[in-house]
């Protein structure tokens, strides 16, 4: 049945199928069962690698109100362990392979990169990351990244530019488009290393991999059909020191002011938040969870694939060497070892494709969860913010009600000799005054509302398709990967069997003329 998560066993060794409608996951070649509750029937592999398993499962009662549902994750609500291992550079996104923008990758790969040549069809803005370099000064060490920038967009004084910047540039840029755009979907940043991999900040592969994530957070941006036209975008691909447009932001009290103010307001609940963003808010958290369950798992096989490779290569010079003592067996030993040589190599293939393709489109799409989470938040802070200027008008109101029918005539004013009269008319005055400004205010952010909802609603549909399709492409080239891994072992053996026939009826030949 499409969308379950199984286990089959092959005569090869177990690995987890991820079937769906539009796709079929093959992630393991061998190794250990992975610990994911499932329910398992036995499986057989037909020739020319195409592969059909039978079995049952359960399927969850309803059908998800959100486009990554069970039918295309294939993953039932089951406990999995919550906390998401970190993402190294044991799992990163390629090798240290220097990039060249004239590089070509597979369609299907999740790392398939914008040349500066290509014209796609309304697309009016190019931007390449790559060339990262160190910098050593006597107070830190860092890597920068050229970006090179290519466009026809009339806003821009030039159509090609090229600057260098460091990670904390990009953090600089994704802060203005938050702050500009608080509930547009600004893609995710790759993280920053963490304290045991410190010493490896400056690694190949470490550089190599946030590379190439910078790459697609710009990509990203680019063609986002209103963030590629924010100004701070502009600013950050076409001017050599960003250093006096970072001191015209707010400072360090003023950013602490903010953050105050806004753990304040999240503190309110929001009253009246429309079911659509209810479902939303539900759909993220299933979302991460599926998420971070995958990529859990996905880093899991890597790491078995690395260790049944490491064994694998062991293993065939024991073959070679045991030929050269039993002359008999020569030819057999001889022909197992290269058999296992070559499906060292296929191994190989099947692991640079998941670090390649799957585990970056994986590992992005948990970082998106709490990018969706945080606009989800940012949303229900402008609404916070309007039911609370309603909340006040309405007791301004009351109070305005309350004074038309007070006496003031035991208030401390009267005793000191005031005019009563005068007294209720300042007041009357002075919230009539209140209330203009909070009818204003509420008008202000009755539009604020408004448009942030509308915004968010548009870019939570231009998200949902990407992500489908990214998805799709990289458990579609998964699966494709697999395939080739298991025809290429399965083609290898098929050899050395037939071979091996052939010598046994020549040698039996031979016996009976003789």
């Amino acid at each position: 049945r499409p969308g379950r998560l199984q286990c089959f066993t092959l005569e090869r060794g177990p690995f987890p199928v991820l079937r769906s409608e539009q796709s079929l996951w093959l992630l393991c070649g061998g190794g250990e069962r992975l610990g994911v509750d499932s329910e398992s029937d036995t499986s057989a592999a037909a020739r020319g690698g195409k592969m059909e398993a039978a079995g049952s499962s359960k399927t969850s009662k309803g059908a998800a109100p959100h486009p990554l549902s069970k039918d295309v994750l294939g993953f039932e609500d089951e406990d999995e362990d919550d906390d998401l291992e970190v993402f190294s550079k044991d799992a990163s996104f390629t090798d240290a392979s220097s990039f060249s923008i004239s590089m070509q990758t597979s369609p299907s790969s999740m790392i398939n990169q914008h040349t500066l040549e290509d014209e796609s069809d309304g697309k009016d803005i190019f931007v390449a990351v790559d060339d990262p370099e160190n910098h050593v000064t006597a107070i830190e060490t860092f890597v920068t990244y050229r970006i090179t920038t290519k466009t026809t967009r009339s806003q821009f004084d030039s159509c090609e530019y090229e600057v260098r910047r460091r990670y904390q540039d990009f953090l600089w840029l994704k802060d203005k488009l938050e702050e500009a755009h608080s509930t547009l979907i600004v893609p995710p940043l790759p993280e920053k290393f963490v304290m045991r991999g410190m010493m490896e900040r400056f690694n190949e592969d470490f550089v190599a991999t946030r590379r190439k994530a910078l790459h697609k957070f710009l990509n990203r941006i680019a063609d986002h059909p209103t963030l590629s036209f924010n100004e701070d975008l502009k600013i950050f691909l076409t001017v050599e020191d960003l250093a006096s447009h970072k001191k015209l932001g707010p400072g360090f009290i003023s950013k602490m002011g903010e953050t105050v103010r806004a753990v304040a307001s999240t503190v309110r609940s929001v009253k009246n938040r429309p079911n659509e963003f209810t479902t939303m808010s539900d759909y993220v958290d299933i979302f991460r969870q599926k998420m971070g369950t995958l990529d859990k798992i996905s880093q899991r096989i890597l790491r078995e694939l690395k260790e049944h490779l490491a064994e694998t290569k062991e293993y065939s010079p024991i073959y070679a060497q045991w030929s050269e003592s039993e002359q008999e067996l020569a030819e057999p030993l001889k022909g197992v070892a290269s058999s296992i040589e070559n499906c060292c190599k296929a191994i190989e293939g099947l692991t640079m494709g998941l670090t390649e393709d799957l585990l970056p489109a994986l590992h992005e799409y948990v970082l998106c969860a709490e990018t969706l989470k945080s606009v989800l938040k940012r949303r229900d802070l402008i609404q916070a913010n309007y039911e609370l200027r309603v909340d006040t008008l309405t007791n301004k109101k009351a109070d305005k009600e309350m004074l038309e029918h007070s006496d003031l005539s035991f208030t401390f004013g009267a005793f000191l000799g005031k005019n009563t009269v005068e007294m209720k008319q300042q007041k009357q005055q002075k919230i009539d005054r209140e209330i203009e400004e909070l009818q204003a205010d509420i008008g202000q952010l009755e539009d604020k509302v408004e448009c942030a909802n509308s915004d968010l609603k548009a870019d939570w549909e231009r998200w949902s398709i990407n992500m489908r399709n990214d998805l799709q492409s990289a458990f579609q080239t998964a699966a494709e990967n697999n395939i080739h891994y298991f025809e290429r072992c399965l083609a290898t053996w098929e050899s050395f069997l037939a071979s091996q026939q052939t010598e046994m009826k020549a040698d039996k030949t031979g016996k009976q003329s003789t």
